[in-house]
């Protein structure tokens, strides 16, 4: 299986000025995760944490090379989000917002379809990748890099790991 995430992963968070984007945005930088953006329509040149926001994904990959995109966004707002991320020529994006309406899943994986772009969720946990990536959403930052965590947000949240002997 295939590392998605790592310490070369350089992070754009949509929604950073939200509650949930700048609580998961801290979490982030405190595991040791490179956010090297933000974006929220209409607050481009502010800052939250010291990490620049931008209006637009396309801007915040220009000027700080994004490579991943974390989604806090309202569901009316995550479709959008997600083709905003896909046209910036972002690879991977991560959306863990909850609730978007399938027709507007339907439409976005339409768009998806031949652009080499790669969708974690909506509606999910996270990634990491155990003392390089993380934490996002419930992924939470207890995972040492002998464990292996599969995590699943169907129902309830749920964690099971397992614990390598070796080294």
């Amino acid at each position: 299986m295939a590392v998605l995430v790592d310490d070369k992963t350089r992070l754009v968070v949509q929604g950073i000025t939200g509650r949930e984007g700048t609580f998961h945005t801290r979490q982030a930088v405190e595991y040791g995760t490179r956010v090297v953006a933000g974006v929220t329509p209409g607050k481009g040149g502010a800052e939250v944490d010291e990490i620049p926001v931008f209006n637009t994904v396309a801007e915040a990959v220009k000027e700080t090379g994004a490579n991943v995109s974390a989604i806090f966004v309202p569901p009316a707002f995550a479709a959008d989000a997600i083709m905003e991320s896909a046209v910036a020529g972002v690879p991977l994006t991560v959306c863990i917002t909850e609730g978007i309406p399938a027709l507007d899943m339907v439409h976005v994986m339409a768009f998806l379809d031949g652009r080499g772009v790669r969708l974690i969720g909506p509606n999910c946990p996270g990634v990491m990748t155990p003392g390089q990536f993380g934490p996002m959403s419930r992924v939470g930052a207890s995972a040492s890099a002998c464990q292996t965590r599969i995590m699943s947000s169907a129902g309830m949240p749920s964690v099971m790991h397992t614990t390598s002997s070796s080294p």
